[in-house]
């Protein structure tokens, strides 16, 4: 792993660094969330508002294949240009592994947060008032978790296994390379089946942002980047601390 050097090309903050190349990857990160904020959170607002349905078997089912499925897809568009990424969790992951620098790292999150923004305006911008509802802001059930550091546990638990499942695949040159969308989608899929009736499944904090910012739904909001941030730098250091780069074993 390349260690992280305090100076302004080791930070990524040179030029080059912040050149045409990040500018058109954090471009296409922000066309990416966009539109995984309007399925995935435009899911919810219509199974559960417009179909008028109640959170159940059904229901979940709907919204975790609509994100997983919208993941895998934007996560394939994607990888050739920015790498795919499509979360603020996997761009600190792969920050502090030392696989993308701070410069290129911050630039792509912002990108993703304004896409997670301009995602909910059109949500807003195209539902009515009777349904929008809270534009399928993540929110905590109380009912069923013991307080709100539970939410985090199960945040950060369900972005390990996202993030675990990006550096297996995408990540380690000995893995499954063509098939890492479709690993990471199920890997969305199966982690919202649980996390939906606990947290609402984030993993992803530009996802939260977006329509908490438009809808006002601003409740522990906090839990949704702390959660997703220490489970995916979780995950990536323990991927690249135990599995990659093994000198002992080549």
């Amino acid at each position: 792993m390349s260690q992280m050097e305090l100076s302004s090309e080791g930070l990524g903050l040179t030029s080059e660094d912040l050149g045409m190349k990040t500018l058109r990857g954090a471009l296409a990160e922000l066309i990416a969330v966009l539109l995984f904020v309007f399925v995935g959170a435009g899911s919810v607002v219509v199974t559960i508002n417009v179909l008028g349905n109640e959170l159940n078997a059904a229901s979940l089912t709907a919204i975790a294949l609509a994100h997983g499925l919208a993941i895998a897809t934007l996560v394939a568009a994607t990888a050739g240009i920015s790498g795919g990424h499509v979360n603020p969790a996997v761009t600190f992951s792969m920050v502090i592994t030392g696989r993308m620098k701070v410069g290129p790292g911050l630039v792509y999150v912002a990108a993703q947060v304004v896409g997670a923004v301009l995602g909910a305006l059109l949500l807003i911008s195209v539902f009515d008032d009777a349904v929008e509802g809270s534009l399928g802001a993540h929110g905590i059930n109380d009912a069923a978790l013991s307080g709100t550091y539970s939410a985090v546990i199960v945040e950060a638990v369900l972005t390990f296994v996202l993030v675990f499942t990006v550096f297996a695949t995408a990540v380690d040159k000995r893995g499954l390379g063509n098939v890492a969308p479709l690993a990471i989608g199920l890997a969305i899929l199966i982690d919202h089946l649980v996390g939906v009736p606990l947290t609402g499944a984030s993993m992803n904090p530009a996802r939260s942002f977006g329509p908490a910012l438009v809808a006002g739904e601003w409740d522990d909001h906090w839990v949704y980047w702390l959660g997703p941030l220490l489970g995916g730098g979780l995950a990536g250091l323990v991927y690249v601390y135990a599995f990659l780069d093994r000198p002992d074993e080549e």
